[in-house]
């Protein structure tokens, strides 16, 4: 028989959804938030030449500025006050998370709760604000180094860049917090997805062009949604996918009444890590690639065999690129999840593994676990990100058709979905109590 909950999700439909009004609140005030940031992409910056800044973001377009325009929504191509996008405050909220693990004292404030999340948080916004000033000083500096991009270059100009590009992060970063308080899914997450989604339409656009030109085979362009469909399949499957370890609980007798002897199952999903190796791994080595670029074309001839070897496509570029995806997979998912603490909890509560001793073998048991959903999500995501690359070198596709972006855009669907199913299943739940009320008020 099913339970009450699963008769709840059964009964979710449009009639549901339509009376369903504080998710209507949310989802509309979730859908303003993104048009107020996809409307702050085309606010330029003050003293910059858009033709030639168009002109520098598409010499540069395989390099860490491309990369970086493909998640602010073409911002950067645009030199907008949105051009450093939420990026600032994603790598802030990473560095908190890894130091999280590796300081007690941060330690401690992640085991008190609300009150130590609210501090965290506030050390979060503070590591924004310098991330976002010392990037936005480095991109004035290089706007300034292009000759004929910045039509007053001078130190006024270096600090209104610098003020409008950390004012446009700040702002982006209450707006996405705002989003997850009083909309649907997590707002930084959002932001990003709907940036990676606006060039969505201008890269399709470009592969039928290419296609129209023979620029691409026809086999490949006919064969490009089926293998788009079918990598989306393959990172929803593997997205959902978990290791259930069983945790069983003993009996305990109290008076006449015996409690516990219950089972449950702790669930451990294969990509314990997310997104985070390839955003890492695609930051390390384009970093380093496009400065050698530069560097060989500013004349430094011992640096354009390294550049080559370093272009996407190239063999040491993805064999360095799986390298870096391994290495972050097993580093990332060793820092968010501690089986020593996890055992530990286990014991406390009662709980053990069946045919695993309690404390230091479950600890043990819970490593060689993870090691091997490590291996496998590690190579997952290694599968995924290589793929557009050799797409880009042999065919020059346009557009990802796997990868971070891709990603990016099935994680943050999935959670919003789940999100407004969760909101759908309280709505019943709601309806459910009042009638209960009104038939007890009748009796």
């Amino acid at each position: 028989m099913a339970s009450a909950a699963e008769q709840l999700a059964a009964n979710m439909t449009l009639g549901s959804f339509s009376k369903a009004t504080e998710l209507h609140k949310r989802l509309l005030f979730t859908l303003g938030a993104l048009i107020i940031y996809r409307m702050g992409t085309y606010i330029p910056v003050p003293g910059i030449d858009a033709s030639v800044m168009a002109a520098l973001m598409t010499k540069a377009g395989s390099g860490i500025l491309g990369m970086y325009d493909m998640f602010t929504g073409g911002s950067l191509r645009r030199m907008t006050v949105f051009a450093l996008a939420i990026m600032p405050y994603i790598s802030a909220s990473i560095i908190i998370q890894l130091m999280t693990s590796a300081i007690p004292t941060l330690e401690s404030l992640k085991k008190e709760g609300e009150s130590g999340r609210k501090k965290l948080n506030q050390y979060t916004r503070y590591l924004t604000v310098v991330i976002a000033t010392c990037q936005a000083y480095g991109i004035a500096l290089g706007l300034e180094s292009q000759s004929g991009l910045v039509l007053n270059p001078g130190l006024f100009f270096v600090i209104t860049c610098v003020v409008t590009l950390v004012g446009g992060t700040v702002f982006l970063m209450w707006i996405g917090e705002q989003i997850t308080s009083r909309g649907v899914g997590n707002g930084s997450s959002l932001i990003i997805f709907s940036g990676i989604v606006a060039n969505l339409p201008t890269s399709l656009a470009s592969l039928l062009e290419l296609g129209r030109t023979g620029g691409i085979p026809t086999v490949v362009l006919l064969a490009i949604p089926v293998m788009a469909a079918a990598v989306i399949a393959f990172v929803v499957f593997m997205e959902s996918a978990q290791r259930r370890v069983l945790v069983q609980y003993p009996k305990r007798q109290v008076g006449n009444k015996v409690y516990g002897g219950d089972s449950t199952h702790m669930p451990l999903k294969v990509n314990v890590s997310g997104v985070i190796p390839p955003i890492f791994a695609s930051s390390m080595l384009l970093i380093p690639a496009t400065l050698f670029k530069f560097g060989a074309a500013k004349g430094i001839t011992w640096l354009t065999p390294i550049s080559n070897m370093l272009s996407r496509g190239q063999p040491a570029y993805l064999l360095l690129y799986a390298a870096l995806i391994i290495f972050f997979t097993f580093f990332y998912t060793a820092v968010v999840f501690n089986p020593t603490e996890t055992a530990d909890n286990l014991k406390k509560n009662g709980g053990f593994i069946p045919g695993i001793r309690p404390g230091s073998a479950t600890a043990e048991y819970f490593d060689h676990v993870l090691s091997r959903l490590s291996l496998v999500g590690a190579g997952y995501l290694v599968l995924v990100c290589l793929l557009p690359e050799m797409l880009i070198d042999r065919y020059n596709v346009p557009f990802y058709i796997g990868g971070t972006s891709l990603m990016i855009m099935v994680s943050v669907t999935m959670d919003t979905v789940t999100q407004v199913q969760s909101h759908l299943l309280a709505h019943q739940y709601e309806g459910l109590i009042r009638k209960t009320r009104g038939k007890n008020r009748g009796r």
